[in-house]
């Protein structure tokens, strides 16, 4: 399979740096979905709560707003099945054939908030969305019978349709904020793994091949959770990296401290959310802060780990509570203060 590839690392466009100018170094965004039953508390909080206001999806008001659906909803052979299940006849299926994005159906319901929310507050500074990354799509066809020759094409043509179409809404509505646009590669942690449906090289191309249409536009990110292959993420080109805090990082320093000389930027994942969130657990910034200094000492530049990053949780926060996401947004804030702070980044500078 051959996919359009994005420029080099480096090739920042006009739009990455407008909205790298307008934010500041351990800015905070929200990852992924929302607890929220109500769209427009889900707006408010977003605004209320993150340094870069973060389009809300809430898969538990409707399993239309899951990542994978809001994907696959509009592709030919894909529907909603009963109780929202989606339902997927893969011999319909066709690289093919358009696509058709319903921004007006329920799987963007929090998107239409946002812009509500937005609107009403006069807001004209940054915005984060996220939208699933076409590996991750095809890998949900391929497990639901396609085949690899369909399945992935058919993601890249659907992915790469919406993001156009939600981009396009969002700049008509806000003109004056530039955009972060993040795909979620969930299971990117498996690229490596042997029998994985989809080559190194070919995963690189499906993902820069869906960056290519809002890169012109808007700055491109790629999130991953878990033991992410970063090599192959960064080969991919984005100009935003996110990934959790965790030692198996130290492992690939070169490839990160290498990325941050080109102009790229990494989103910290400082507060788990894969189990319980507590009061109990080390501080957000103190497991950032260990991670840096480890990294330093590795040979990673502490002054761009310092100046080029962003806060926030792991993963998205739908299978929490309302409470837990606010305590999560609380420790965000503490984090981004700490990296604000002059003493406290001398630690990571340093090393120590």
């Amino acid at each position: 399979m051959t996919f359009l590839r994005l420029p080099p690392a480096g090739a920042e466009s006009a739009a990455s740096r407008r909205f790298f100018d307008l934010v500041a170094p351990g800015a905070t965004f929200g990852v992924g979905s929302l607890p929220h039953l109500s769209a427009g508390q889900a707006a408010r909080f977003s605004f209320d709560r993150f340094d870069v206001p973060t389009v809300p999806s809430l898969p538990r008001r409707s399993p239309a707003e899951l990542a994978v659906a809001q994907a696959l909803i509009g592709v030919p052979g894909v529907g909603l099945g009963q109780y929202g299940a989606l339902a997927i006849d893969c011999a319909a299926l066709d690289p093919e054939a358009p696509v058709a994005t319903d921004l007006d159906g329920q799987q963007f319901i929090g998107l239409r908030a946002f812009l509500n929310e937005a609107r009403d507050r006069g807001a004209v500074g940054p915005v984060k969305w996220q939208f699933l990354g076409p590996i991750s799509v095809g890998l949900a066809l391929v497990r639901a019978g396609a085949s690899t020759e369909v399945a992935f094409p058919v993601a890249l043509r659907a992915v790469r349709s919406h993001l156009v179409a939600v981009q396009g809404l969002i700049a008509d509505a806000l003109p004056g904020s530039p955009q972060l646009v993040v795909l979620d590669e969930p299971l990117a942690a498996d690229l490596a793994e042997p029998g994985f449906p989809l080559a190194p090289d070919d995963a690189i191309d499906l993902l820069s091949g869906a960056m290519a249409v809002v890169e012109p536009t808007a700055t491109v990110g790629v999130h991953a959770c878990g033991d992410a292959d970063v090599a192959t993420l960064l080969a991919a080109g984005p100009q935003v990296l996110s990934i959790p805090v965790q030692r198996s990082l130290l492992g690939v320093v070169g490839y990160l401290d290498r990325f941050l000389r080109n102009g790229g930027w990494v989103a910290w994942g400082a507060v788990p959310t894969g189990g319980p969130i507590g009061a109990g657990q080390p501080r957000a910034w103190q497991r950032l802060a260990n991670l840096f200094c480890e990294m330093v000492q590795a040979g990673c530049d502490g002054d761009l780990l310092v100046q080029q990053c962003f806060v926030t949780s792991e993963c998205g926060l739908g299978s929490h509570g309302t409470g837990v996401a606010q305590h999560v947004a609380e420790l965000l804030r503490e984090t981004s203060l700490r990296m604000q702070n002059g003493a406290t980044t001398a630690r990571f500078v340093l090393g120590a």
